[in-house]
C-alpha cells in the first residue's frame, strides 16, 4: 500500500488508438501536436475554463512539466506540508529554497491560510524569495479536496503576495463526489498554471502523458516560450503515438467517461473501507474525498507504540512492513515531522491482478470480492494487533 499507481486496467479502445498510431515515429512540435492541444483545450473548457490550444503544452508525463515550471519561474517554492515527494526534490535540483507551511485540518494540498501569510513574511525576512506556490487539488498524500472557501483564502493571499500558483490537478477526475471542482485557475486565473495527465484517471502512468494549461496573458505567453525552450532541450516532444492516445481520451468519448466513472466508484469503495479500519483502532484520518490515498495519524496510540520501540513515523512504517507485511510510506517522505506517527496509504493495488482488476472495476460491491475482502480482513486484524500490544 505504498505505491501510488492507479491499479486500473487499460481501456481496450485506447490501446487500439495507440496501436494504430505506432508508425508515427517522426519528431513532432515541441508544444504538442494540434490534435492533442485542441483536445486538452476542450477538456478544460468543459470544466469551466475557456482555453485556446495555444495555452496548452503536452509532455511525456506531468512530472517533467512540473520540473520545467519550477526551473523557468523565478523565486523560491512554497509547499503545503505534507506534499507529494517530488516537489521539494525538484526545487532542490533547481537551487531553490522550500518554504513549508502546514496544511489545515480540513484538507491537504493547500497551506493553512492562517499560517501562510506569516510564513511568507518570515521567509522574506530570512532572505528567501518566495514566488512559487504549489497546490495539489485533489491532494496526494491525504486523498482530500480543498473546498472553495479554503482555496479562495489561499488564492487571495497568493494574489496579494504576487505568487505564481502551480496547480497540480492530476487527480481532478477522481473526485469521489458529484459536481464541479473549483480550482485555482478559476480564482486567480492570471497567475495560475495548471498541470495534469493521464497517469491517474486512466491509469496510464507507464505511457507518460502529461499536459499543462498556461494563462492567456502576455506573462503566460512569455512563460510558455520559456517552457518550450526547456522542453526543446530536454524531451524534444512527447511521443507522437502517446499524443494520439491523449487526443482520443481528452475528447472524452462515452467509453472514456464510463471507464473513469467506474474507477472513481472503485477507488471510493476501497478507500472508504480502509479508512474505517484505521478509525476503528483510534487513528485520526481525514475521510477520503478523491483518488486512492489516506493519511492516517496514529498519534493517539503513541504510548502503545512506544512500548513496542516505535517513536517515529519511519520506525512505524518499518514495523508495519517487517511485522505485518504492510507497505506504506512514512510522512517524513512528504516533508512531515519525523516524530509524527503519520504515513500515506495507497489503496489502489488491493484491486488484484489481471482479470481480477476488470472484475473489481465493474463490481457493485468490490469490497466483497474474495481477494479484496481478504486483504481488508488482513489489514484490520494487523491494525487491531498493533493497537493492542
Amino acid at each position: 500500500m505504498g505505491f501510488g499507481e492507479a491499479g486500473i486496467p487499460v481501456l481496450p479502445v485506447v490501446a487500439e488508438v495507440l496501436a494504430a498510431a505506432v508508425n508515427r515515429n517522426g519528431y513532432g512540435p515541441v508544444a504538442g501536436i494540434d490534435a492533442a492541444r485542441t483536445a486538452a483545450a476542450g477538456y478544460f473548457a468543459r470544466r469551466g475554463l475557456s482555453t485556446d490550444p495555444d495555452q496548452i503544452i503536452v509532455a511525456p508525463g506531468s512530472k517533467p512539466l512540473l520540473f520545467a515550471l519550477i526551473a523557468a519561474l523565478p523565486g523560491d517554492v512554497v509547499l503545503p506540508r505534507p506534499s507529494w515527494v517530488s516537489y521539494a526534490a525538484q526545487a532542490a535540483f533547481t537551487g531553490k529554497r522550500v518554504i513549508s507551511v502546514p496544511i489545515p485540518d480540513s484538507a491537504g494540498g493547500v497551506p493553512d491560510p492562517a499560517r501562510l501569510d506569516e510564513a511568507l513574511r518570515r521567509a522574506r525576512a530570512e532572505g528567501a524569495q518566495p514566488q512559487i506556490l504549489v497546490l495539489t487539488v485533489p491532494d496526494n498524500p491525504t486523498g482530500t479536496v480543498a473546498d472553495t472557501d479554503l482555496l479562495k483564502q489561499v488564492c487571495d493571499l497568493a494574489g496579494r503576495h504576487r505568487l505564481t500558483i502551480i496547480s497540480d490537478e492530476i487527480y481532478r477526475d477522481l473526485h469521489h463526489a458529484d459536481g464541479a471542482v473549483v480550482t485555482p485557475a478559476m480564482l486567480l486565473p492570471e497567475r495560475t498554471v495548471t498541470t495534469s495527465g493521464l497517469s491517474k484517471s486512466m491509469a496510464l502512468g507507464g505511457w507518460r502523458i502529461g499536459f499543462a494549461r498556461l494563462p492567456d496573458t502576455a506573462w503566460g505567453r512569455q512563460l510558455m516560450n520559456r517552457i518550450v525552450g526547456i522542453a526543446s532541450e530536454v524531451w524534444s516532444s512527447a511521443p507522437a503515438p502517446m499524443q494520439e492516445a491523449a487526443a482520443f481520451v481528452l475528447n472524452e468519448p462515452p467509453s472514456v467517461i464510463a471507464h473513469i466513472d467506474a474507477s472513481r466508484r472503485l477507488h471510493r469503495a476501497v478507500a472508504t473501507a480502509v479508512h474505517q479500519a484505521f478509525i476503528d483502532i483510534g487513528a485520526r484520518c481525514r475521510e477520503p474525498q478523491a483518488a486512492f490515498y489516506l493519511y492516517p495519524d496514529l498519534g493517539q496510540l503513541r504510548s502503545v507504540l512506544a512500548a513496542q520501540g516505535i517513536s517515529t513515523g519511519r520506525q512505524l512504517t518499518e514495523h508495519l512492513l517487517d511485522r505485518y507485511g504492510i507497505g506504506v510510506l512514512a510522512g517524513e517522505a512528504f516533508g512531515d515531522a519525523p516524530g509524527a506517527l503519520r504515513f500515506r496509504v495507497a489503496t489502489s493495488l488491493l484491486y488484484g491482478h489481471g482479470d481480477q482488476r476488470w472484475t473489481a472495476l465493474h463490481s457493485d460491491a468490490p469490497t466483497e470480492l474474495p481477494w479484496i475482502a481478504n486483504s481488508l480482513a488482513e489489514l484490520r486484524s494487523s491494525l487491531v494487533e498493533l493497537a493492542r500490544k
